[in-house]
């Protein structure tokens, strides 16, 4: 049995997070949880609500409350609704919580000691009409490199490029448009990444097996210009985690807190600590999983996000862990990063600051979360950006659960209710078709396994999909509906292999609809282990094993609802 960690990025407290969120981290990163403890492997997969910073005050302000308390609000409705989506975290925590307070004073007093941090007299930009200083991504303008006019002061999210807010044409603050914007002195703390650059590039080179989407841009962030920056990692802010040194003050400091990029992905570990607080554990039951020295050397550390998050866990987080293990700790380090570009929405881009695209509550308004699921993920932007569209979401859910899955489903089980009762029939022999079946299905599975343990989502969609048509094909060859009437024998013995790959195909989909998944596994009374062996899993049930029929597990999208769905939901969220 193997231990693995899992995390996905950290979606932002501001609001309902839409689709393009979903399929670029916490999607992902719950299908190969699943997959892993499907195969019997010891998992822990964390997220959590990322709570500091300004766009979590800002939320708050037009809400008209505390940030506290909207803070609290959001975390409950996103908790809601990655239930919803049948998103099975081990702990959803928050980064506003006390543990990620401590652990982050504790991040910085160690980075200070190993020289990593320096104090810095800036000048920042001011709003005059806001009457604060502006975060750096809640000043706007024009991309100097890409020309993209909604460029962030920190990071134009269209090339992904490194950008300071003086580089911005036509700046504008985000919060109330001013250009009434002038520049003032402050002092920051900055975290000193360019004294790692050797040391992330020798570790980078280490990572052979990243996705080439993932080096790309850590490389980039690396070399180009001027080659790495140092990170300014406090804010002139009321919200968030106040700038200490471990436990004591930091002088000149004093009602600063600690920037949201430095304390969030510090956030994956102290979640860690939640899940055993909530749980009754002791540290030592978290430590095995982020403390080499505790347990943590053997497990394997996944993290899933979108491209735009890539620079900040490849790059900053990582000198964050290298400089406090300078110091003598010992802290685990990713072994994986699978990083995702963008899922479009009707030739644009989903965008939850401008409201645009279907958001997850939408979502699962409409249809149950297997649909979504499946379509994202058999169309997860992993070698390019993907667009979602109407008509092919119709088409997969279709085409696909409906046509394949589910229709074999509620083919074989009426049939044998009707000629059998409702328990496996017993009588005749397998022959050479169902040995052509079995053989092709151990070559599939296989590959299946292969695909989902490199995390190649679109290509483990296809072949699971190219499972599921196996037992259509030999359903329609067999014919057992005709065999019957002339052989009862022949026609139990397939109707026998069928059940039980009904039975493989609720173990197999488990990762990507688990709700079908489930519904296959209740109804064969049957368990879920992971067929390592084919032909044996082909016959766990047994003649005289008892099933029940279930309903339909998939129900046909029609042309009226995908139109109206397109009218209702055409990109814009009032």
């Amino acid at each position: 049995m193997s231990r693995v960690l899992i995390t996905s990025a950290i979606p932002y407290i501001n609001g309902i997070k839409h689709l393009g969120n979903l399929v670029g981290s916490m999607l992902p990163a719950d299908l190969y949880a699943r997959y892993r403890r499907g195969r019997g492997d010891e998992v822990l997969f964390l997220c959590a609500t990322d709570e500091h910073g300004t766009p979590a005050e800002i939320a708050a302000q037009k809400a008209g409350k505390p940030v506290a308390e909207y803070c609290a609000e959001m975390w409950q409705t996103q908790k809601d609704l990655s239930d919803g989506f049948l998103l099975s975290f081990d702990k959803f925590g928050r980064s506003s919580s006390a543990q990620n307070r401590q652990l982050t004073q504790h991040f910085a007093a160690k980075l200070y000691e190993a020289g990593l941090i320096e104090e810095r007299t800036e000048t920042q930009v001011y709003s005059n009409a806001d009457g604060r200083f502006l975060p750096d991504r809640y000043i706007e303008g024009t991309c100097p490199n890409c020309g993209y006019d909604k460029a962030r002061g920190d990071q134009c999210e269209n090339c992904t490029k490194q950008l300071d807010p003086v580089d911005l044409i036509e700046p504008r603050s985000a919060i109330s448009g001013s250009t009434d914007l002038e520049v003032r002195e402050t002092k920051h703390l900055y975290l000193l990444q360019s004294k790692m650059r050797d040391d992330l590039r020798n570790w980078i080179d280490t990572r052979e097996d990243w996705p080439i989407l993932t080096t790309s841009i850590a490389k980039k962030w690396l070399d180009d210009g001027d080659g790495l920056q140092d990170r300014g990692i406090t804010r002139d802010l009321d919200w968030g985690v106040p700038v200490k040194k471990g436990d004591a003050e930091w002088p000149g400091m004093e009602g600063k807190v600690f920037y949201v990029w430095f304390d969030a992905p510090i956030e994956y570990i102290a979640c860690a600590k939640e899940w055993t607080d909530a749980n009754g554990l002791g540290d030592a039951d978290w430590q095995r999983w982020w403390r080499t020295e505790h347990g943590a050397d053997d497990v394997r550390y996944v993290q899933f996000m979108g491209k735009d998050n890539v620079p900040f866990h490849t790059l900053s987080f990582p000198v964050t862990i290298m400089g406090a293990n300078s110091t003598g700790e010992d802290w685990k380090l990713v072994d994986y990063i699978k990083s995702f570009n963008y899922l479009n929405y009707d030739g644009g881009q989903f965008s939850t600051s401008q409201g645009r695209g279907v958001f997850m509550d939408q979502a699962l308004s409409i249809l149950p979360a297997d649909y979504w699921r499946w379509y994202l993920l058999r169309n997860a932007p992993e070698n390019g950006d993907s667009e979602f569209t109407w008509e092919t979401f119709q088409a997969a859910s279709n085409r696909d659960l409906a046509d394949v899955l589910g229709n074999f489903v509620s083919r074989v089980t009426k049939f044998c209710r009707s000629k059998f009762d409702e328990t496996v029939p017993e009588g005749g022999t397998y022959g050479p078709e169902e040995e052509a079946v079995i053989a092709d299905l151990t070559t599939r599975v296989a590959e299946y396994t292969r695909l989902m343990d490199a995390i190649e989502i679109r290509k483990a969609a296809a072949e699971l999909r190219a499972i599921w048509v196996v037992g259509n094909e030999y359903l329609q060859r067999t014919a057992p509906w005709s065999a019957f009437k002339e052989d009862p024998d022949r026609a139990a013995a397939i109707i026998r292999l069928s059940l039980n790959l009904i039975r493989l195909y609720g173990i197999l989909s488990q990762p990507f609809i688990p709700d079908a998944a489930d519904a296959m596994l209740k109804a064969m009374r049957t368990d879920a282990a992971w067929p390592n062996d084919v032909e044996q899993a082909l016959a766990a049930l047994p003649a005289g094993h008892a099933f029940d029929v279930p309903e339909n597990l998939f129900a046909k999208i029609t042309d009226d609802q995908r139109e109206d769905w397109a009218s209702r939901f055409s990109g814009t969220r009032t």
